[in-house]
């Protein structure tokens, strides 16, 4: 880790470099005084010192467990070394009663305010059908400081992914460097979470869950992931996919398959993770693995893009197609209503969706303001 002062276990341990050091300075000056006559003050010095350093770990634990923002990494570690502390510890809290599958998203300070389409998303699963105890398997991965103490406050299952030195805080624009590198960052980390032995599914922040996708996904597919546009089979790798929702089997040909998405991006340079996707899916590397890919019909996986028209089928509802982070909140807060709506059976199953997200593209748009919306 970049900090070189501190460094977190997996069990939530904390070793101080600098105090490791003070302890190693004392025992060499107590052995640099060793004598057979001195022997009996060693042992007390030892002794003493194991009290101390006893104790002092115990109040540093104590303090960590009541104040766990203090020692959240201000600098971000390498990938390289995979130091990813107190990961499988969060995954194994929030893991599904098979003890192996958990629902990740990720989030930064622009998504998390107050009102936010964290708000949203959080929302969504109490109002669905059979959704709300899913929320429990939730794993909100925090992508910056003021991201992971949010989720803190209204969440039990945080996770801090930092970057190197990178501030991903902010609301990152479509196909900018900051986007490209939270894009990547994800597929990297994904990655990890399938070395780890999980399954998972990923959800962007910007889609609500009206029913649970679990009874839909194919038993016999390694990697499953949503479309911007189902036109044919589910096999057929003609189908548009979108990466903002994929449901993944921990194996030996997942983990390649990852590490091979995550290196293609040398390959395509200037692409984001869904367009190199695109380039590679049919690559025989692929094939060599023996990877089984899905993709997951829009009637149950739908959004923006190819929106279902059947509000008795469909499982979540994606924001895509859509830039501005205000667009999406308002659009996505009319899908709740309608949802809402549609339960309550004052409505047979149409969509007042997308409005503010048609014609994005096309039209500049502000940077999200605090308190612009409605919390749901």
């Amino acid at each position: 880790m970049a900090d070189s002062s501190r460094k977190l276990a997996d069990d939530g341990g904390i070793q101080n470099r600098d105090g490791a050091g003070v302890i190693e300075s004392n025992r060499q000056s107590s052995c640099s005084t060793w004598s057979g006559r001195g022997l009996p003050y060693l042992t007390r010095d030892v002794k003493l010192g194991l009290l101390f350093v006893g104790l002092a770990i115990s109040c540093l634990l104590l303090y960590s467990s009541t104040n766990p923002l203090k020692f959240f990494p201000m600098s971000y570690p390498s990938y390289s070394d995979r130091k990813l502390y107190g990961l499988e510890r969060v995954l194994r809290s929030a893991a599904m009663e098979d003890n192996r599958t958990v629902i990740l998203t990720t989030l930064n300070d622009a998504w998390a305010e107050p009102g936010s389409i964290f708000d949203v998303f959080l929302e969504s699963f109490r109002v669905g059908n059979g959704t709300r105890e899913l929320l429990d398997h939730v794993v909100v991965v925090a992508l910056d400081k003021k991201a992971f103490h949010r989720c803190l406050q209204v969440h039990p299952h945080c996770f801090a992914l930092t970057s190197n030195g990178n501030d991903f805080s902010g609301e990152a624009d479509f196909m900018s460097h900051d986007y490209l590198d939270m894009m990547w960052r994800r597929i990297d980390f994904l990655g990890v979470v399938l070395e780890k032995g999980f399954d998972f599914v990923f959800t962007d922040t910007d889609i609500v869950w009206l029913r649970s996708p679990f009874p839909h996904f194919y038993p016999d597919a390694d990697f499953q992931i949503a479309c911007d546009f189902y036109n044919y089979e589910a096999a057929d790798k003609r189908n548009r996919p979108n990466g903002g929702f994929t449901y993944v089997r921990s194996n030996q040909r997942t983990v390649k398959f990852y590490k091979y998405w995550y290196q293609s991006r040398k390959s395509y340079p200037g692409n984001h993770d869904q367009d190199v996707l695109n380039q590679i899916k049919s690559h025989k590397y692929l094939e060599d693995i023996g990877l089984q890919m899905r993709f997951l019909d829009t009637a149950y996986m739908g959004g923006f893009c190819q929106l279902s028209k059947d509000l008795g089928l469909i499982c979540t509802v994606h924001a895509n197609c859509c830039i501005g982070l205000d667009n999406k909140i308002r659009d996505l807060l009319t899908v709740l209503d309608d949802w809402k709506m549609y339960l309550a059976g004052n409505r047979t199953g149409d969509w007042t969706v997308p409005r503010d997200c048609v014609g994005s593209f096309d039209r500049p748009h502000k940077p999200h303001k605090h308190g612009l919306q409605r919390l749901v």
